[in-house]
């Protein structure tokens, strides 16, 4: 080996002594390289999606989809009717608000409409901040500061924005924790998560609860749409574009929903004859069936707070794939000394390493790998890598990256091809577009590559030529006050 492979000193600098240490030095590195080198074939083995498995996730993802619409609790998915009769069809005019809750900050917007030419004339929105003691208060001190923080928002109207006179002012309510819907404007909380623990809530319609507190504050307003983030996102995209069927939300967390014939939903046959559609919430996450898991997946399963639960968000979404990362190298570096002897105490802690670190490491395409070696360094405390290690650690990531996107294209192409069945071809045989939003699709181009790939693999050349995969960026919150416009109570006014 000469000095100017990988040696920072000029070999006339380095004694012979030196010199011995220096080449045992990599040595031992290097051994410990082709020691971990079988964990990371065995990794591929485990996370391999060749188009027969994704096939299979595919057809079942469909099944579990039919299960699901015929009774509650049939199938892993839950197949949530969202009671979404009538989608907006860019006639909606007037002034409509959207509140957007499902973390610790919420968003309010207000936009105003246009009707067919003009379309949104102007929006306007505003994010605010839930303080911890209000997020463990109780169900009046949450709803009572959200509505005293909306009639803030109302108060600062002006300008484009115009209430008709003798009308209520109406609100879209996005709300991402878990409900049991029973109209397009009343839901039932199951339980808080996300960090919230407000009491009293649970068991209680949230709709109820804001309208309540807007009333307390002498809000003239009321709630019209209940929906959930992906829901929204679907109205908001097929405003714009009528050919949008399906909407996939992959960020943090990952969900889908699409629309469905009532006539295919066997489990809403009680409440009488329904024609036209709907847009049903798939909860997808919940999905598990043939998917390729290795130990890392369930040891992380099991660590979790709800093991055994959301199977397929642990795999596809952005909450998950760093920690999957960080736990196939923190067994190389236990078991194989990679990165030498001195195991990095932060490579120990769950979730140190996110996903957009993946991302960052995989958009590095310098010759030295010097953001992967900076990463290393700054994020999991690895102060010395070789640059065998850093490559390794690249691949690493892609094999568990290049399987979340896969596997996602292959849910994807189970709702579609679900829904080409059920319409005897009436599906792909024309433009259909699937709207996109979240950071994991946005920000990471090798797992929205990897996600493309399968849909075609899956689809054919010939019907993925007719799938149009949409970016609708914070479409949610648009999404949820055009609902309130389209399931406005003064709809008929408006189309008369």
């Amino acid at each position: 080996m000469s000095a100017a492979v990988g040696s920072p000193f000029p070999a006339v600098a380095i004694g012979q002594h030196r010199w011995r240490g220096l080449a045992g030095a990599v040595q031992v590195r290097s051994s410990a390289m082709a020691a971990a080198a079988p964990i990371l074939d065995d990794l591929r083995l485990r996370c391999a999606t060749p188009l027969p498995l994704l096939r299979h996730v595919a057809d079942a993802m469909a099944a579990d989809m039919r299960a699901g619409l015929a009774a509650d609790g049939a199938g892993e998915l839950k197949m949530i009717p969202s009671y979404v009769y009538s989608l907006p069809t860019g006639n909606e005019t007037g002034l409509f608000y959207a509140l957007d809750l499902g973390g610790t900050n919420f968003r309010v917007l207000r936009v105003q409409l246009g009707g067919k030419d003009r379309r949104v004339i102007d929006s306007k929105s505003e994010q605010v901040s839930i303080p911890k003691e209000i997020m463990h208060g109780t169900t009046e001190e949450l709803f009572d500061f959200i509505a005293a923080r909306l009639s803030n928002f109302v108060a600062k109207e002006g300008g484009n924005f115009r209430l008709q006179k003798g009308r209520m002012r109406e609100i879209g309510f996005t709300f991402s924790f878990p409900v049991k819907q029973t109209s397009i404007d009343s839901g039932i909380l199951i339980k808080w998560t996300k960090g919230f623990a407000v009491s009293g809530t649970a068991g209680k319609d949230v709709v109820a609860c804001l309208n309540a507190a807007m009333e307390r504050q002498g809000l003239d307003m009321c709630v019209s749409a209940l929906v959930n983030d992906t829901v929204g996102t679907l109205a908001g995209a097929h405003y714009w574009d009528e050919d949008v069927m399906v909407a996939v939300i992959l960020g943090t967390g990952t969900n889908a929903c699409y629309i469905e014939k009532n006539d295919f939903i066997p489990k809403l046959l009680h409440l009488g004859p329904v024609t036209g559609n709907t847009i049903i919430n798939t909860e997808w996450g919940a999905f598990s069936d043939g998917l390729p898991l290795t130990e890392f997946d369930r040891d992380m399963d099991a660590e979790s707070i709800n093991p055994g639960e959301q199977i397929f968000e642990k795999t596809i979404s952005g909450m998950y794939l760093g920690e999957i990362v960080r736990r196939v190298l923190a067994k190389m570096a236990q078991e194989h000394d990679l990165f030498g002897h001195s195991f990095a105490d932060k490579l120990a802690k769950p979730f140190v390493l996110r996903t957009p670190h993946l991302c960052a490491m995989q958009q590095d395409s310098s010759n030295d790998l010097g953001e992967v070696e900076l990463i290393l360094r700054d994020v999991i405390g690895v102060n010395e890598s070789s640059l065998a290690e850093r490559r390794a650690i690249v691949d690493v990531s892609d094999c568990i990256v290049k399987r979340g996107g896969r596997l996602a294209g292959a849910g994807i192409a189970g709702i579609l091809q679900k829904m080409e069945s059920d319409s005897n071809g009436l599906v792909l045989g024309r433009r259909t577009a699937v709207a996109m939003d979240g950071g994991l699709y946005e920000n990471y181009p090798q797992y929205r590559s990897y996600m493309t790939e399968a849909m075609v693999e899956l689809l054919g050349p010939q019907d993925s030529e007719h799938v149009v995969v949409e970016h609708t960026k914070d479409g949610s919150g648009i999404g949820a006050a055009l609902l309130a416009a389209a399931n406005s109570k003064y709809a008929a006014q408006s189309s008369t």
